[in-house]
């Protein structure tokens, strides 16, 4: 595998590609800590377990486009409740991709002076998600 570019990034909601997007944040995986600190330990430090995985929220930004029917998909999502697919596909040259379910836990739009109107959105990740090689990357 090779490092590489984000252009080319694609997230998608089912089989929908969402368009017009600029930042796709990260799955952030990460783990609870369990206190197990008895009252006899002797040498005065804290000692813990690990916990429960929490697979966090990813937030999405870009341009609001009125004919995407990815942006679309994701606010009827929202609306509709309930899990969802998502993919996370990195450029062919990284070969990953991030999959799994999800809740739409937001979606928002914006217009600022001199600037194009925007939307955000998040997903929370639900259950374990995926890091998988897709296709072949491209050779370097």
């Amino acid at each position: 595998m090779s490092k590489s570019k984000s252009s080319g990034t694609v997230f998608k909601l089912g089989d929908t590609a969402v368009g017009g997007l600029t930042s796709i944040g990260g799955v952030e995986i990460s783990a609870e800590t369990i206190d197990v600190t008895a009252l006899d330990n002797k040498d005065g430090y804290k000692e813990f377990e690990e916990g429960i995985k929490d697979p966090g929220e990813v937030p999405i930004e870009g341009f609001l486009d009125g004919e995407d029917q990815g942006q679309a998909k994701m606010l009827e999502a929202l609306n509709a409740g309930g899990l969802h697919d998502f993919s996370i596909a990195f450029p062919q040259k990284i070969g990953k991709a991030w999959s799994g379910k999800c809740v739409i836990t937001k979606f928002a739009t914006s217009a600022a002076l001199n600037d194009a109107v925007k939307f955000s959105a998040s997903i929370k990740v639900s259950g374990k998600p995926t890091l998988a090689a897709t296709a072949e990357p491209a050779k370097a």
